[in-house]
């Protein structure tokens, strides 16, 4: 710990990784639980899901952030140019989302949100290229260790923490903090170091592009069964995804306040989420990752018809309480399991370029599908909708088990006698 304060680097991150969880909430579940209290239909809540296509398509804008100089603050630099640049325009688009109001005009709350979502995924990039640039490679860890703590804290803040502004200055005064928020990273900003610029081939836009993302995709078309192993990908999160969309007007339909929300949905079930990630870590590491995706996917799955359960009991606290811890636990299971076969799946000739391809491919699908579980939801009502959302990580889990049947883990070495098994 001493070391957070005894090098500002650290400190910086803890600043840039909050100030890049803040927008997150806001066009996710802060946005649909506003929608949900402004009586929006089920349907135009399901689209929201399209608002965070940003944060899955940044890949295609990034080469254009690296290579570019900023627009303003050149003076800072180029890291911190492009950072300087995006967040008070970014501060500005959460205040004007607060101004919006989706009862008299949701397409405009939306439209908004569209541009938060552009801004902070553009900040994530330049945050992220600078965390790389900034640290040496033995100090890369804890510095990403400090990044997701502010994020986390940010999480925190912007979800708990506006919905409970919310009661004491309304909707616009809580997206007026949470563009306050912002401002700590901007600080952080003025007082960071800026990275010694690496050196830069001259080549053409098109030349980039291939080599950012045509050629890491081409190598991994090149791997066996690689169109199942991408399928699996791309379902492996389908049901979670489909069933969060709905969850803010799920709970406001059963009863739940929005005090209810932001106490057990939001702080508890963050709390249960890194515990189902430091779970899965182990548990991945003591059966292997294919394995774990299987077990870990089924348990997942299964975590669903807490929702049928909870919609069963009604406003109980109680129940509340199981179906969030549950289904925030498995999701954390799954979650920590999904990550090391994403990361065993990338070539180390592309790491760090692969595996965002392939996450950023991963949840395309998810938004789209994910944008019609309003609809699904007001045809089949919730019984029937949280029925089918459980089902539909079926396919995942099949195919997972063929390719494990045709890609077995490799045999664990033989160790010799009397040696102590691995921890």
């Amino acid at each position: 710990m001493l070391i957070l304060f005894r090098d500002r680097r650290f400190l910086i991150m803890l600043a840039l990784g909050f100030a890049a969880g803040v927008p997150l909430p806001l066009t996710g579940f802060v946005l649909r639980q506003w929608f949900s209290e402004s009586s929006i239909s089920l349907a135009a809540i399901g689209f929201t899901a399209l608002i965070g296509l940003a944060y899955s398509l940044k890949f295609l804008w990034s080469p254009v952030m690296d290579h570019a100089s900023p627009p303003l603050f050149r003076s800072l630099g180029r890291r911190r140019g492009w950072l300087a640049s995006i967040q008070p325009p970014l501060m500005v688009a959460i205040l004007a989302l607060g101004l919006t109001d989706p009862a008299s005009a949701a397409w405009m709350t939306a439209a908004v949100a569209v541009v938060v979502a552009f801004l902070s995924a553009s900040q994530d990039i330049v945050i992220d290229a600078y965390r790389i640039e900034i640290l040496e490679e033995e100090e890369q860890g804890y510095g990403f260790a400090c990044y997701v703590w502010g994020y986390r804290f940010a999480l925190l803040a912007a979800n708990a923490g506006a919905l409970g502004m919310v009661g004491l200055v309304g909707w616009s005064g809580a997206f007026a903090y949470c563009a306050a928020l912002v401002g700590i990273g901007f600080l952080a900003v003025l007082f960071a170091p800026e990275p010694a610029a690496p050196p830069r081939e001259d080549m053409s836009w098109a030349r980039r592009i291939k080599l950012a993302v045509v050629d890491p995709f081409v190598d991994f078309t090149r791997r066996r069964y690689w169109l199942a192993i991408l399928l699996f990908v791309v379902l492996f999160k389908l049901g979670e995804a489909l069933a969060g969309i709905m969850t803010p007007p799920f709970y406001r339909a059963i009863g739940f306040s929005r005090t209810d929300v932001a106490q057990v949905a939001v702080v508890f079930g963050l709390v249960m989420s890194l515990a189902g990630v430091l779970a899965g870590g182990f548990f991945v590491a003591r059966i292997g990752v294919g394995r774990a995706l299987v077990i870990t996917g089924l348990l997942q799955m299964l975590s669903n018809l807490m929702y049928v359960a909870l919609y069963w009991a009604g406003r109980d606290m109680g129940m509340l309480y199981a179906q969030v811890g549950v289904e925030n636990f498995t999701d954390g299971l799954a979650d920590a399991a999904f990550v090391a076969y994403l990361t065993g799946l990338t070539n180390r000739a592309f790491s760090a370029t692969q595996y965002a391809l392939l996450s950023s491919l991963a949840a395309v699908p998810l938004r789209f599908l994910g944008a019609w579980s309003g609809q699904w939801a007001e045809a089949l009502g919730w019984t029937n909708f949280f029925l089918m959302t459980t089902a539909a990580a079926l396919p995942a889990l099949c195919i997972m088990l063929w390719l494990l049947k045709r890609l077995p883990p490799a045999p664990k070495p033989a160790q010799p006698l009397g040696a102590m098994p691995d921890p």
